[in-house]
């Protein structure tokens, strides 16, 4: 009758396929599960978010230079034969961070976030060398790619999801960290100046974990798909990773073998996006510092700090993030 042909129906609509999110999130959260099942890398996720404490403590150490009468002051009073005399340093440290905010606070969190970077990125490029095999290429030596682009799974899908799991990995061991660290840094502040001068910092950061996540993800496909082989795919990361960027490294070394290695690109980025050499010449000409060595050696780190040739940096990362893409959706074919 009426009443089991509405049973039936409801029936169909609950048997009907997951949806194109759910497809893509099995892939994305199976691959996840899947890595982090390994004693390494929760070792690797143990090292990620201990920096946050580290970022929060050296943040609550910076924070005790504006309280009068903190630990810090009190502290070293007592630790050192002329107390006194430090105890002066320590408020004059202070007083130039009240007065000169916009160059302390933001030129601590940028150093912070800068120091950070290399710590999440390190951990990510560890952390690709054993994913990047899982990526595609054990799917195309299993032929498994002819069920993962059956219907209704399509080349989307895959693609999407694969992403998923490196961007899942970088959240982990970088996004995620960075983000927890600043607001334990915020949970110390002693006031509003301390949130409004981390906010450039930060955005600072997160754009750089957004260009890593790009170039990363490219490249750790494409070369995922360059070969069936697990072994392959890891000697060409690794290869590409520490042997072409050990060669790029040397100042002598000529720009079309710099242009080669991805990370010295991210290198150049990390400088153009952080920009330690403006912070290093807002200290040498707004701080008022007596000590004229100092201020040289303030100008000498700016120069040094400051970012070589952006527009060819951008025009590197780009053509390998093409590259990668071709050679991924080349090889994203059922052989």
């Amino acid at each position: 009758g009426p009443r089991a042909a509405r049973g039936t129906g409801r029936c169909r609509r609950r048997a009907r396929p997951p949806g194109v999110m759910y497809r893509r999130w099995v892939i994305s959260s199976t691959g996840l599960r899947q890595l982090f099942r390994g004693k390494f890398f929760v070792i690797l996720l143990i090292v990620a978010w201990t920096t946050s404490l580290a970022m929060a403590g050296a943040g609550f150490v910076f924070s005790q230079t504006v309280v009068s009468g903190g630990w810090l002051e009190q502290g070293a009073a007592s630790a050192f034969v002329h107390g006194v005399r430090m105890q002066a340093v320590m408020q004059a440290v202070g007083a130039l961070v009240l007065l000169y905010p916009d160059v302390c606070v933001d030129g601590l969190f940028r150093l912070i976030f800068w120091a950070h970077s290399f710590v999440g990125l390190g951990l990510c490029l560890v952390a690709l060398t054993v994913l990047v095999p899982r990526l595609v290429a054990r799917d195309r030596a299993s032929n498994a790619l002819i069920i993962y682009l059956s219907r209704p799974l399509t080349s989307v899908d895959y693609l999407l999801g694969k992403l998923g799991i490196i961007a899942g990995l970088l959240a982990l061991l970088w996004t995620g960290p960075l983000i927890f660290g600043w607001l334990l840094c915020m949970l110390f502040a002693p006031n509003a100046d301390f949130f409004t001068y981390s906010i450039s910092p930060l955005l600072g950061a997160l754009l750089f974990n957004g260009v890593g996540l790009v170039a990363l993800a490219s490249i750790a496909l494409g070369v995922s798909a360059l070969s069936r082989s697990s072994k392959a795919s890891i000697l060409i990361w690794i290869f590409l990773w520490v042997i072409v960027g050990a060669l790029a490294k040397p100042p002598e070394s000529p720009e079309w073998l710099k242009r080669a290695s991805f990370t010295h690109n991210l290198t150049e980025m990390r400088k153009s996006i952080f920009r330690l050499d403006t912070v290093l010449a807002g200290a040498a000409k707004t701080l008022p510092l007596v000590d004229r060595g100092l201020v040289n050696d303030l100008e000498k780190g700016s120069r040094e700090a400051a970012a070589k040739n952006l527009p060819a940096t951008l025009r590197a990362l780009g053509l390998f993030v093409v590259l990668s893409s071709v050679v991924f959706l080349r090889k994203l074919r059922p052989e």
